[in-house]
């Protein structure tokens, strides 16, 4: 059944009432299934109750993920130098129109039937944090599924698949299934990087991303705790583009703790002492540095500087030695390479969605995508063992 499963990845058959005829039918399928001629195809009914039952339980699809990239490193196919991770939104298996705004409460007990919940909304009940902001709208048939939408294009509810892949042959490493969160994207990267490490013992010396990953929370994690160069454009909102003065125009002095204007007047955190000693970080992780109103009044520089306020005000992150690597290697003639090599996973996306035809999820709730994403990730794999190991035959030319 599993072999059934990964003919339907790969070759794009997302119906499993058309995968058992086209595998009945296909003499190649059979022998890949280790079907007789007159062997017997299994029901398409029972891929759904082996799918919520053994499959489930052992978590078998994701050893079977786990087999192609060992088979991939095994067969030299994997660098380890540089990861690359990057996620793509796939609609889920609901309607905008079916959903209650978040806030409300709701009967999930309900519903067309009258019956216990779905499969869907028993997942999205069992982890659901109380503690935290409802989102604001609820999909009624997959509630863990979140609302999202580019730019100029209608909302629609979705999940997303983040990958993380070696860039030497582009093969999957890892993959993850995640709500449509920009925090549960990196979290997501976090999870990934430890799991290969613990499962494959691999962990890369660079890791390349796009700005979503570039947070200071992020990159501290990277250059501090797993010692990895953060080849990511760095989040940062100090740049002005009003013609006053920048972050970057405020020298930083780390002896005492104090930055110098472009004016040459100081900026500190606190101008009395306290007994109680302060740490000076707020609850978002910044420090506020703060200039004298004396000098800035009479500063020919003002209008430069800030024309509507009294005072400038400079924060810095108490991650800003990372960010400062993180500016360092965006400098680099290597860090142009990396931005070309993140098209490889942005590639696997575009074959998911185009040639895989997984745009649009069958299965529902966080375990159905997880399913999902892993059986087309280790799809994926596969093609890449075959089209890289396999040697062309002068019949497979002529066809």
């Amino acid at each position: 059944m599993i072999r059934m499963l990964l003919i339907g990845y790969c070759y794009g058959i997302r119906s499993e009432r058309r995968l058992c005829e086209e595998v009945s039918l296909n003499l190649a399928y059979r022998w890949f299934c280790r079907l007789g001629i007159e062997d017997a195809v299994p029901d398409h009914s029972t891929f759904s109750k082996t799918r919520h039952g053994r499959f489930r339980d052992a978590d078998i699809l994701r050893k079977v993920f786990e087999t192609t990239v060992r088979t991939c490193m095994d067969k030299g196919l994997v660098g380890g130098e540089g990861f690359a991770t990057d996620a793509s939104i796939i609609r889920a298996d609901a309607n905008r129109q079916n959903h209650i705004d978040g806030g409300d409460d709701h009967d999930w007990t309900g519903g067309a039937g009258g019956g216990r919940p779905s499969r869907a909304v028993s997942e999205y009940l069992k982890g659901l944090d109380r503690e935290a902001a409802p989102p604001k709208e609820i999909s009624l048939s997959d509630p863990a599924s979140r609302l999202t939408a580019a730019v100029g294009r209608p909302a629609f509810f979705g999940w997303c698949t983040n990958y993380l892949i070696d860039v030497k042959h582009a093969v999957i490493m890892d993959v993850e299934a995640t709500p449509a969160l920009r925090t549960a994207e990196v979290n997501a990267t976090k999870a990934m990087i430890d799991r290969v490490e613990h499962r494959f013992g691999a962990k890369p010396k660079r890791l390349i991303g796009d700005t979503a990953y570039g947070t200071a929370e992020m990159l501290a994690w990277m250059v501090e705790q797993k010692n990895i160069e953060p080849h990511v454009p760095v989040w940062d909102k100090g740049e002005r583009a009003d013609g006053t003065f920048s972050r970057s125009d405020f020298a930083f002095d780390a002896a005492s703790n104090s930055y110098t204007c472009p004016g040459g007047k100081k900026l500190v955190q606190y101008r009395r002492n306290y007994e109680a000693a302060r740490t000076g970080v707020d609850q978002d992780g910044q420090k506020r540095y703060r200039a004298s109103q004396t000098d800035c009044g009479v500063c020919a520089l003002k209008q430069r500087c800030c024309p509507g306020q009294l005072m400038r005000k400079v924060t810095r992150s108490v991650h800003e030695a990372a960010r400062d690597v993180a500016r360092a290697i965006n400098a680099n003639p290597e860090f142009q390479q990396s931005r070309r090599e993140r098209k490889k996973v942005e590639m696997l996306f575009a074959h998911l969605k185009r040639i895989l035809r997984l745009d649009r999820l069958r299965l529902r709730g966080p375990s159905g995508a997880h399913d999902e994403f892993t059986l087309a990730a280790a799809a994926q794999n596969l093609r890449k063992l075959a089209k890289l190991l396999v040697p062309p035959t002068p019949e497979m030319a002529a066809a």
